[in-house]
């Protein structure tokens, strides 16, 4: 078979991965972002402060008009802190699917991401041929590509990552020519020059954590500076221009971001202070996302038994796998035709870990809480596993690598993990969405025989995404349930949403019953007129809820 076609295959292969189940999953907060800004729309057309039906506040998610980009890039920038290119993209893709129930295409806004993602499998294999020139460690890349639980956790959601990761992939190529340069002297073309240029300012303005891949790009371009001893040898020249070019288009998005009055409001969730157990707990979390870059077993199964034995079993595979896995790497530091590229690789990955720590313990900005930010060296760290997987690959026949088994042996087993891993995150057993309205209001649905208003706090697009997602659950369930919302809005002070949720629910006739749902300032005293519903409910992801039964009027009594 040839490359070509194998190659294809792979594809082929990554791509079905990424679609199956693809909206089995609700949307969660974020994703509900990318709907509303990719369409053109506001979330600023959601009334507060007052009760509203379904449909109302599900009106950002329906097409509306002709919005063009320059609407996804106005509101986008308003209201949101992310640049706007994967919004535009989207824009045009979706615009391309029906709406169903009148709500934009969950199939279509996911099934770019997808694709995307299904493009990092052969631009993976480019990755990996640059820097081996192997085509074993690049078919072997490619696979574990193809399967990474990760990669695919990231391809089924409606968000900019997989995208992120191609430019990823197309910078640290460059860097790779540009280090081969370095090494043999030569001048760098000018069509890499502007190539790396413009793949940079595109992942600028896809991800401004981009910016965390240019950084380690720049601590192992600064190490090989010191130890080249030319640092004024022609290659670097061009590699100066590439870096002040570089940060002439970052400093394009400074204005947008430093005079973004929600940036701070919706990064709150990775900022504060640490105590006790929180400051070890970014070690876990930062763990927990390198393992599933290749294994994710149904952890997160609602059968306990299930969880027990998929942790067993991922405990004892890593024991296994991480030993085979070093000394594939080690024999890579000692040869000479490889050392010098997986030194870089290596600098790469160590460097953004680094940076990740750094942020979290001395900036307070815990980047290791959420996992989709290693996307910045996430193709690094699958080069170098195929780099170390054909060592393994490579051991004879005869001679084992751990337990007893040999080395082609334990490489299929390595990748059927990864399989298995990923049949786990498109089951929705293995990371799984960090919001459940779908379970939310089936548990409504059982609790309920009164009118329902659902009230909760509100201060950026996020708390408004929290709401829809189980607002469109109500519609496409289609059970005659019609519940009422209210966002109460607070700034500073949280007494705002206390006398807003007073106000609203002396307006509505009873009997009511009343859902507080992440609902964060203090409960009016008119609320204890209500009867607390008394029976021990389950927990569900995302929402922090409780339930009163409003039989009577309610008087008109202070907060």
């Amino acid at each position: 078979m040839t490359i070509r076609w194998l190659l294809l295959l792979w594809f082929i292969f990554g791509l079905g991965l990424r679609l199956i189940n693809l909206i089995g999953k609700p949307p969660w907060t974020d994703e509900f972002s990318t709907l509303v800004f990719s369409l053109g729309n506001s979330f600023l057309s959601v009334p507060l402060d007052q009760p509203i039906a379904v449909d109302v506040l599900l009106q950002p998610l329906q097409p509306q008009g002709n919005p063009g980009v320059q609407d996804v890039v106005t509101n986008l920038l308003k209201e949101s802190n992310h640049p706007p290119l994967y919004f535009v993209l989207s824009h045009l893709w979706i615009n391309l699917f029906p709406s169903p129930g009148g709500l934009v295409s969950l199939w279509g806004a996911r099934s770019l991401a997808a694709i995307f993602g299904a493009l990092s499998i052969p631009a993976i294999y480019a990755l990996a041929w640059l820097t081996f020139r192997s085509r074993l460690v690049s078919h072997l890349a490619t696979a574990i590509m193809a399967v990474s639980p990760y990669s695919i956790f990231l391809a089924q959601e409606a968000r900019h990552y997989t995208l992120a990761i191609l430019w990823v992939i197309a910078s640290l190529a460059c860097l790779i020519i540009a280090v081969r340069h370095i090494q043999n002297r030569t001048q760098l073309p000018i069509s890499l020059t502007l190539s790396w240029i413009v793949i940079n300012a595109l992942g600028i303005a896809t991800h401004y954590f981009f910016i965390l891949t240019l950084c380690t790009e720049a601590i192992v371009l600064i190490f090989l500076s010191l130890c080249s001893h030319l640092p004024i040898s022609p290659p670097w020249r061009r590699i100066y221009i590439v870096a002040i070019s570089t940060c002439i288009a970052g400093a394009v998005w400074i204005p947008f971001f430093v005079n973004n009055t929600h940036g701070d409001k919706l990064t709150d969730w990775i900022q504060g202070s640490r105590e006790g157990w929180a400051w070890i707990s970014p070690i876990f979390q930062a763990l927990a996302a390198w393992i599933t870059m290749i294994s994710l077993l149904p952890v997160e199964s609602p059968e306990l038994t299930v969880v027990i034995i998929s942790g067993l079993i991922m405990l004892i595979f890593f024991i296994w796998v991480i030993p085979i896995l070093l000394r594939g790497i080690k024999v890579r530091w000692k040869e000479p035709t490889t050392n010098l590229m997986t030194q870089v690789l290596t600098g790469i990955v160590v460097s953004a870990i680094a940076l990740f720590f750094i942020f979290t313990y001395f900036l307070g900005i815990d980047l290791t809480r959420g996992a989709r930010y290693n996307f910045v060296y996430f193709p690094a760290v699958i080069v170098l596993l195929g780099a170390s997987l054909a060592i393994c690959w490579q051991t004879p026949k005869t001679q084992t690598v751990r337990w007893g088994i040999n080395g082609k042996t334990a490489v299929i087993i390595i990748w059927l993990m990864g399989f298995i891993s990923a049949i786990t995150v498109t089951c929705n057993l293995g990371y799984q969405k960090y919001y459940r309205p779908d379970l939310f209001v089936q548990l409504i649905e059982n609790r309920s025989t009164a009118p329902i208003l659902i009230a909760t706090t509100h201060k950026t697009h996020v708390h408004v995404g929290e709401m829809m997602g189980v607002a469109r659950e109500f519609k496409e369930a289609n059970s005659g349930f019609n519940p009422l919302f209210v966002l109460a809005h607070q700034d500073q002070n949280p007494s705002t949403s206390t006398t807003s949720l007073k106000n609203t629910l002396q307006k509505l006739p009873k009997p009511l019953d009343l859902w507080l749902v992440n609902f964060y300032a203090p409960i009016p005293e008119i609320v204890n007129q209500c009867v607390a519903d008394a029976q021990l409910l389950p927990a569900v992801n995302g929402y922090e809820y409780k339930l009163y039964h409003c039989l009577v009027p309610l008087g008109g009594t202070k907060n």
